[in-house]
C-alpha cells in the first residue's frame, strides 16, 4: 500500500493553516513547532527554513501515522508510517518514497523484511505468510519474486529460478527427509493449473517435470538440475558395469 499524503498542502507563503512555535528572524519557521493544517493534518516537529526538516510526528485525519525523519517538506532518512488500514512500514525513506531496507507488515500480518526501490519490493528480500508459515527468501525487481531465489514450505523447499512471481526453468525441491527431486519448471496451455503455484494466467499455467532423484547437494542457482543429473548418469553406469 502507498500513501505519500496530505502532508504537502502545508503552504506557509499563503498563511495556511495555524502554527505555534519557533521562528528565525525571517518570520519562517524554524526550530521545533507545532502544525495544524487546513484540512486537519497535524505535524509536530522541527522545521528548518519554512519546511519540516528532521525528526517528526505527522498526522492525517485519516488515522495514518508517520514519526520519523524529513528532509525539505519529505520523508527522508529513517521512519515508520502506520497507515489506516493496520499495515506497517518501518524502515528507509527516500523523497517520500520507501527506498532502502525496511520492514513492511501487511494487514494480513504477511511481512516483507527486505530492499525498496520507489515504493516496491526491489533487490534482496523474506517475504512471510503468517497463515501458512511459508516465505520466499531472495531476489525481487519491481515488487515480483526474480531471478534466484527459494520458496520454503514447512517439510520442503523448492530453490531455482524466478520470472514474473512464478518459479521458471532448472530447480530443485529439497525434503526433510535428506533427499532432493531435481526437474525443470515450464509453461503449458492446459485448462486447469497443475503444480503448487497454480496459474499464470486463463490459459497459461506451471507444469513441473521431474528429471531425477539425488542425496542433499550444493545450491547454485541456475544450475540446480546439473549436480542431479551427473550423480544419477554415474549411478546408472555403475549399475549397468555391474555383474
Amino acid at each position: 500500500m502507498s500513501y505519500i499524503g496530505s502532508d504537502d498542502f502545508d503552504d506557509e507563503q499563503n498563511k495556511l493553516g495555524e502554527y505555534e512555535g519557533d521562528r528565525n528572524e525571517a518570520g519562517e519557521r524554524h526550530g521545533f513547532g507545532k502544525a495544524v493544517l487546513p484540512n486537519g493534518d497535524v505535524y509536530q516537529g522541527h522545521y528548518e527554513t519554512g519546511q519540516r526538516h528532521g525528526e517528526g510526528t505527522y498526522r492525517f485525519k485519516n488515522g495514518a501515522r508517520y514519526v520519523g525523519d524529513y528532509l525539505q517538506n519529505m520523508k527522508h532518512g529513517q521512519g515508520t508510517f502506520y497507515y489506516p488500514d493496520g499495515s506497517k512500514y518501518e524502515g528507509s525513506w527516500v523523497e517520500d518514497l520507501r527506498q532502502g531496507h525496511g520492514l513492511y507488515t501487511y494487514p494480513n500480518r504477511d511481512t516483507y523484511d527486505g530492499e525498496w526501490l520507489q515504493h516496491v519490493r526491489h533487490g534482496h528480500g523474506i517475504y512471510h505468510h503468517h497463515d501458512t508459515g511459508a516465505e520466499y527468501k531472495g531476489s525481487w525487481v519491481n515488487g515480483k519474486m526474480e531471478s534466484a531465489g527459494e520458496y520454503i514450505h514447512t517439510h520442503h523447499r523448492y530453490k531455482g529460478s524466478f520470472v514474473n512471481n512464478y518459479p521458471c526453468g532448472p530447480g530443485r525441491y529439497v525434503f526433510d527427509i535428506g533427499c532432493e527431486q531435481h526437474g525443470e519448471f515450464q509453461q503449458t496451455e492446459q485448462d486447469r493449473a497443475e503444480g503448487e503455484w497454480g496459474e499464470l494466467s486463463s490459459n497459461t499455467t506451471l507444469k513441473w517435470i521431474p528429471k531425477c532423484i539425488t542425496g542433499l547437494t550444493p545450491w547454485t542457482p541456475g544450475r540446480d538440475s546439473t549436480a542431479g543429473e551427473k550423480e544419477t548418469a554415474s549411478a546408472e553406469e555403475g549399475a549397468e558395469n555391474s555383474p
